[in-house]
């Protein structure tokens, strides 16, 4: 009869106990609580979660909105960064890229010479060598839009804070919870307007406040993304050197 050592012994019975432990380990990673280190939102009802995300939207001092919108027919794509008193930024359409600026209720806008020489194509007619001349003059220029021309209601809706985020973050039909996800390196959970999104995709932060991070419009009418939120930024007035001001109405060329 052999006789082993206690130590044989020990490590005989030990070796089953690591396996069993090791898989333990294993089968307990795999089961991981997907909440672990975040804001808790995750495990709210997808009402609770946009209302979170709409809540903190509300309260925020600035934010940078970018991506396309598709309205009435037309794809904007917005690179605006936006506070409540303010915003400064781009957007693009199918024919052109202009800019804007506000400062309190003073609205700017600076193109190039070829969006103006456009506004006056939009009849169909060519410019003439009298407008190419005006448009020149406008060129680069931030040209004063007046608050009663009918252009200024318009503008001005790609530079308000509020008016933008409350179209962005309401979502339409019934609220569905989606899957997890990343914006930017950042966790999100996925609330849907309907099973299939018909009514918007808003993907809410899970680490820190639970900000909007992106939000899909239904039926393939854009998709953008909301960063750099509460991150203040300067907002002046160009100078008398760099403005136009045609009182009333925008120049026609």
């Amino acid at each position: 009869m052999t006789v082993r050592s206690p130590s044989s012994r020990i490590r005989r019975a030990v070796t089953p106990l690591a396996l069993c432990a090791g898989l333990t380990v294993g089968l307990t990673a795999c089961a991981a609580d997907p909440d672990e280190g975040t804001n808790g939102v995750g495990k709210l009802s997808a009402p609770e979660i946009e209302g979170k995300a709409r809540s903190v939207a509300d309260t925020a001092k600035a934010v940078r909105l970018a991506g396309t919108l598709v309205s009435k027919g037309d794809t904007f794509k917005l690179n605006m960064r936006l506070k409540q008193d303010g915003a400064s930024g781009s957007v693009t359409t199918k024919n052109s890229t202009f800019e804007l600026l506000r400062v309190g209720d003073a609205l700017y806008l600076k193109a190039d010479a070829d969006f103006w020489a456009h506004e006056d194509a939009q009849g169909g007619s060519e410019p003439t060598e009298a407008d190419t001349e005006a448009a020149d003059k406008l060129d680069d220029m931030y040209v004063k839009v007046p608050q009663g021309d009918p252009a200024y209601k318009q503008l001005r809706g790609f530079t308000d804070m509020g008016l933008l985020l409350d179209g962005l973050i309401g979502l339409h039909g019934e609220k569905v919870k989606g899957d997890r996800d990343q914006i930017g390196g950042v966790r999100t959970v996925k609330v849907k307007g309907g099973e299939g999104g018909e009514g918007g995709t808003l993907d809410v932060a899970l680490e820190g406040s639970p900000y909007p991070l992106q939000f899909a419009r239904g039926g393939g009418a854009g998709v953008v993304v909301l960063s750099e939120w509460n991150k203040d930024f300067p907002l002046t007035a160009p100078s008398k050197e760099e403005t136009l001001d045609y009182g009333k109405q925008l120049p026609r060329t």
